[in-house]
Order: C-alpha cells, then sequence, then structure tokens
C-alpha cells in the first residue's frame, strides 16, 4: 500500500501535509519522508527536531469503478528531522519511527507489529499495478470477458459492469457491479508471484482454465 499509494498524508500536532511521491520504507521500516525546503512542515521540524506524528495511506482502485477506497492504513509514532544540502537548496528528511499500524480492508481493521512492519517486503507488483489494470481494463476487455467465465454464474446475476480492480502475487481481483452494489470476486494463481515477469504466465494459466466453459455475458 505504501508502495503505491497516490495519496499519502502525515499528520503533526497543528499541521498536514500531502505528500505522496516522497516517501519510501527504509530496511530497518522507517517510513521516510522528504519534505522540500520552504513548506510549513518543514520549518515546523527544523525547529522541533522531533515530534509525535501520525501518517493516513488511502488504497485506491486505479481503474474508473465505484467505491474506489481498497484499503486505509494509520501509521504513528515518532518523526525526526535531518537536513540534507541539495544542489538548489536544503530538504528536509523526516523519520517515523513506527510505534503503531493499523490496516482496514473491506471493513475490516488489523493490527500491525512494527516488527511484522519492519520485516514486510512490498509485494513484487505493486510498483506496477496501477499501469498493469488500466490497460488490461482499457485495451484487454475480451480477457477479463473471459475470466468472467470462472466466476459461479451466481454471482453475475444482475451483474451491469466487470472491471479489474485489484492486482497482486496472490491473483486478479474482479469487481462486479450491480445496480445495487458491488462484489469483489478473487481469481487466484497457482502460485504466488515472485516477479513480474511470471504474471504473464500466470494470467494465460487463468484463461486456459476458461476453455470449454460457457461464455457468461454481462448485461
Amino acid at each position: 500500500m505504501l508502495v503505491a499509494t497516490d495519496s499519502l498524508t502525515l499528520h503533526v500536532p497543528g499541521i498536514e501535509a500531502y505528500v505522496a511521491g516522497r516517501h519510501v520504507v527504509t530496511g530497518d521500516g522507517r517510513l521516510r519522508v522528504d519534505l522540500p525546503a520552504g513548506c510549513h512542515l518543514t520549518h515546523h521540524l527544523a525547529h522541533q527536531r522531533e515530534t509525535v506524528a501520525m501518517v493516513e495511506v488511502t488504497d485506491l482502485a486505479p481503474t474508473p469503478v465505484r467505491n474506489r477506497v481498497r484499503g486505509r492504513g494509520t501509521l504513528t509514532g515518532w518523526l525526526a528531522s535531518e537536513t540534507v544540502a541539495t544542489a538548489n537548496d536544503q530538504e528536509l528528511v523526516a523519520l517515523l519511527d513506527l510505534a503503531t499500524a493499523e490496516l482496514t480492508v473491506e471493513g475490516r481493521t488489523t493490527s500491525v507489529d512494527p516488527d511484522a512492519f519492519a520485516a514486510a517486503r512490498p509485494d513484487p507488483l505493486a510498483a506496477a499495478e496501477a499501469d498493469l489494470l488500466c490497460h488490461l481494463d482499457h485495451h484487454h476487455p475480451q480477457t477479463v470477458e473471459r475470466l468472467c467465465r470462472l466466476i459461479p454464474t451466481r454471482h453475475l446475476q444482475d451483474v451491469r459492469q466487470v472491471r479489474p480492480v485489484r492486482l497482486d502475487r496472490h491473483g486478479v481481483v474482479l469487481r462486479l457491479e450491480t445496480a445495487g452494489g458491488d462484489r469483489d470476486v478473487r481469481l487466484s494463481f497457482g502460485a504466488p508471484l515472485r516477479h513480474p515477469d511470471q504474471l504473464g504466465a500466470q494470467i494465460e494459466a487463468l484463461l486456459r482454465q476458461t476453455h470449454g466453459c460457457r461464455t457468461r455475458r454481462v448485461r
């Protein structure tokens, strides 16, 4: 979620800043944020040096579906700063030492231990997921239609639109939209991916499973 997010907000007492695209997770599990010179938060941290902080992350589906929020994450801890000289000016590097982390997906909230967070590694498709999903949605509707053959017929009743909404090492998730609501259905790969280069073969394996399946058209 942190690798791919387009929505990340850093809160310190009295200030909030939108910092998506300026953050990375370090090898020891700390969140690093590079703040530009001249912004209000940079001035604040330059004098404060250390403060309590909260980071809010929102995971949005990249394809045009209703209810685009797929999940939310909240990190809290201590934010410490150091100044880094650049060619033109000085930037401030802020590092969050994690105290608590919570992840909310599909209405369920899970606490994540800081040590488990530090040991976790990004999904191999995370950085490319948005581009891959949009490409599948825009340029390969026939592939999505074939994948629908793997979905039980009862789930396709009254479905008006199907769009890919998530792609990770475990499989592809299709969003089934009806007039009254949505349903997400996961089509799992035969084995979790370890590298993005394995994606094509896993999609082909799913498509081979559709041979002999009756076409299930969406209204």
